[in-house]
């Protein structure tokens, strides 16, 4: 039973981590509301190499509809408005000395509905990770099964654990995907 424990443990991780990317992609939609987590994925053409925007600037929120980026280096102030003009997230940096102010603009209802379906199509790649992890968990019981490690009886049981930690990993992105939705809807 502890190469059972052992795989259930280790789905159990992978479904989460799966989760964890889902709610990272969540975060970078834009809602109307100024969030810090907005900028994560932007990355900084700086000294000859690519990193994270959080790497060369400090990310803060003074406002509810404003993002504020201190970039620490003086020389790095165009790279980082470049990096932030080409993200596609539609925001203008107003660059004073080494800070920016990003007013976030409101959204029309147009684009929250586009935000929707890329959040759809989010949580639809999360649904099919952590499948693939189900599948991935079936196939190893059959082989331990096989291999004379646990009997049939265990099999199945373990079987239904696999099959209920899916369905609870469906339904958080389901959750998640609910309370995204809401937020960019919300006026």
């Amino acid at each position: 039973m502890a190469d059972g424990t052992n795989l259930i443990d280790d789905l159990k991780r992978r479904m989460q981590s799966s989760l964890s990317v889902f709610k990272n992609e969540l975060s970078g939609l834009r809602t109307g509301r100024a969030s810090a987590s907005l900028l994560d994925p932007i990355v900084v053409e700086a000294w000859g190499a690519t990193m994270p925007l959080t790497q060369v600037a400090t990310v803060s929120v003074p406002e509810s509809r404003m993002l504020s980026v201190q970039v620490w280096d003086k020389q790095m102030v165009g790279a980082v408005e470049r990096a932030i003009r080409e993200s596609n997230l539609g925001l203008n940096p107003i660059i004073d000395g080494t800070l920016m102010r990003l007013p976030i603009p409101e959204l029309n209802t147009d684009r929250r509905k586009e935000l929707v379906k890329i959040a759809h199509k989010y949580t639809e790649a999360a649904k099919v990770a952590i499948r693939h992890v189900r599948r991935d968990g079936m196939d190893g019981l059959k082989k331990l099964e096989k291999d004379a490690s646990i009997s049939e009886d265990e099999s199945r049981v373990l079987a239904d654990r696999v099959q209920k930690l899916t369905d609870e990993s469906i339904s958080e992105a389901d959750r998640m995907l609910a309370a995204k939705e809401q937020e960019i809807m919300q006026v």
